[in-house]
């Protein structure tokens, strides 16, 4: 078994480097007309230069799983703003893109809690299409509009589980096809099991990320030794190694926020039933210290008897 270990978003070991540099719609409408698209380029420039410099850190480290932000391009979704950021930075995205492939860097993104498939509200729904499509178009300025997913949550229970599970995959028919093949959905901590999540993705032909955190907060009926194989078979489509989400609780009042670091106890039943079914899985580490936390873990895992460490952030298990 190979385990591939990544981080989210921002290399906190990196001077000033974040990829997420904000622009709100109250500051851009303070600026004079002739500056706001030269005050969303800079930010934008400079969001991509950062992704940029993240890439080649983790090539650096030797760290193949990345997720980057949904913040690289402010205001992309507004509808009073609604700009275009692929064409003025052609260049710098496909520089981006291809040497993310170059180096077999796998990578995805995460939109936030409100990109939705579950709501009662249409405009909420045709938000989240705008939102994914918004997603989907970054990876296509990188050219990696085959090889990256757009991971998300089912959203509420609004009441009644069952009802809202059919709106999901109703108002699901509204994503384009071209987009929802790049989908994964999670299942979630406080709402949406394993159990139910994978029924979910079962229908509808998408892979599961699996949390484990979020399972250990949220348990589903069926042992995680059984349900486990049936998530592996919904990556079969897509031809991506199984992704596992790996946090673990900040304390034991505490148990949904995210430590800083991952705790190896925490998470060595997960791994003990990886071990057994002989599978390899990537690992996006969760925990607020990002890449030193992912990096940590690494020698954590690196130290466990049996386990050799082939790479900065991979390890194998015989």
């Amino acid at each position: 078994m190979k385990i591939r270990f990544g981080y989210v978003s921002t290399a906190i070991s990196l001077w000033e480097a974040s990829p997420a540099r904000a622009l709100t719609f109250t500051r851009y409408k303070q600026l004079p007309e002739e500056e706001r698209n030269e005050r969303l380029h800079w930010v934008t420039a400079q969001n991509i230069q950062n992704t940029l410099r993240m890439v080649h850190y983790n090539i650096a480290h030797e760290i193949q799983l990345y997720r980057l932000s949904s913040s690289i391009a402010p205001l992309s979704t507004h509808p009073e703003v609604n700009w275009d950021f692929v064409e003025p930075f052609r260049q710098e995205w496909l520089e981006l893109g291809n040497l993310i492939k170059k180096t077999h860097m796998r990578v995805s993104f995460h939109p936030n809690q409100y990109t939705l498939f579950t709501s009662t509200r249409k405009e909420v729904t045709d938000n989240a299409v705008i939102d994914m499509d918004y997603h989907y178009r970054m990876l296509g300025a990188m050219g990696l509009e085959d090889e990256g997913i757009i991971n998300i949550h089912i959203g509420g229970a609004y009441g009644d589980k069952e009802e809202t599970i059919k709106r999901f995959h109703n108002n699901l028919k509204k994503l384009p096809q071209h987009i929802k093949n790049r989908m994964t959905l999670e299942n979630d901590d406080k709402t949406y099991t394993t159990d139910e999540t994978l029924a979910v993705c079962l229908k509808e032909d998408i892979p599961l990320v699996f949390d484990y955190h979020h399972h250990m907060a949220n348990c589903c009926v069926t042992p995680l030794e059984e349900t486990l194989p049936m998530i592996f078979k919904t990556w079969e489509r897509v031809g991506l190694r199984p992704k596992i989400h790996i946090s673990s609780p900040k304390s034991e009042k505490e148990f949904r926020p995210h430590a800083d670091y991952v705790d190896l106890e925490f998470i060595m039943p997960l791994l003990e039933i990886l071990k057994s079914l002989k599978v390899d899985v990537d690992f996006m580490i969760e925990a607020k210290k990002k890449d030193q936390a992912a990096l940590k873990l690494v020698e954590d895992v690196s130290k466990i008897r049996g386990v050799k460490r082939i790479g900065g952030a991979m390890i194998e298990w015989k």
